[in-house]
């Protein structure tokens, strides 16, 4: 059984066991109002389709009601050169997991899922849809997506989320956050949700002594003495980082949880949606 095969069918049990279980949000209505008209996807209930509306336009569109009103979800995996590290498995291969999870979690729900991936720019798009085949699709992009040598652009990611996404939504981000972004006006339009993922030895690397190390991202060869000394300084670095980005999350209202590459996925999220 091959990997992606393998991600699918254990996210796909865990969510439908409901060991994932609802996404919580604000945007859940209650009450049976008539919200709005929008086109017909597959996977809608065919009794909700306006029949005068969809003869007009030679199109089906369906009626939504604030009961059901479902959410409109949106996975954006950063997938630049560091992703491409782990000592138990990769991070990239994690994020998959992750989208995996959410991405079935969404169809159970009923709710409208799309996906992003981006580096510097967008290397790929999945449409919004409630079709289970866009989780496969997505999940298969990511595993397959070649990180090696790909730069994040946390100032692109943030300007091209504002300006494609029109309706209120979830974003997901998924990302090793080596950078702090700002994301303040995206989380002022939209729910906003951080997944830092982490591989342990990255953060508490051991004493190598001298060694060449090559930077995933940028193709480049770091030569030195990681000994005692540099490797505390290089430790406390990434505890001051991680400190300023959690910092700016809870300042911008953005939810965050940070999962390691060791830890089971299923239950991190479970423990954050909660």
């Amino acid at each position: 059984m091959n990997k992606l095969k393998k991600i699918l069918i254990k996210a796909r049990k865990q969510v439908f066991s409901e060991m994932v279980g609802n996404n919580p949000s604000s945007f859940k209505g209650e009450g049976y109002d008539f919200i709005e008209l929008r086109e017909y996807l597959p996977g809608d209930d065919i009794r909700h389709i306006d029949w005068n509306i969809t003869a007009k336009m030679q199109k089906p569109f369906v009626k939504v009601f604030r009961e059901e009103r479902e959410l409109n979800i949106v996975l954006v995996s950063v997938l630049n050169g560091s992703v491409h590290f782990g000592s138990k498995k990769f991070k990239q291969e994690l994020i998959a997991e992750l989208n995996a999870l959410l991405g079935f979690s969404a169809v159970k729900n009923n709710d409208l899922l799309s996906s992003y991936i981006y580096t510097n720019t967008i290397e790929d798009f999945v449409r919004p849809s409630k079709n289970i085949r866009s989780v496969h699709t997505l999940t298969k992009n990511i595993l397959e997506f070649d990180a090696l040598n790909k730069k994040a652009d946390f100032g692109f990611i943030a300007d091209s989320l504002y300006k494609r996404i029109k309706r209120k939504s979830l974003i997901i981000v998924i990302s090793d956050f080596f950078e702090v972004p700002n994301f303040r006006l995206l989380a002022k339009k939209h729910e906003l949700l951080a997944l830092v993922v982490r591989d342990r030895l990255e953060e508490n690397p051991p004493e190598m002594g001298y060694a060449s190390l090559v930077d995933p991202e940028s193709g480049a060869v770091l030569e030195g003495d990681f000994n005692q000394h540099s490797i505390k300084k290089y430790k406390a670095k990434v505890i001051e980082h991680d400190r300023k980005l959690y910092e700016t999350f809870r300042k911008d209202g953005i939810r965050f949880t940070k999962i390691y590459t060791d830890e089971n996925e299923a239950i991190a999220l479970k423990r954050m949606f909660i």
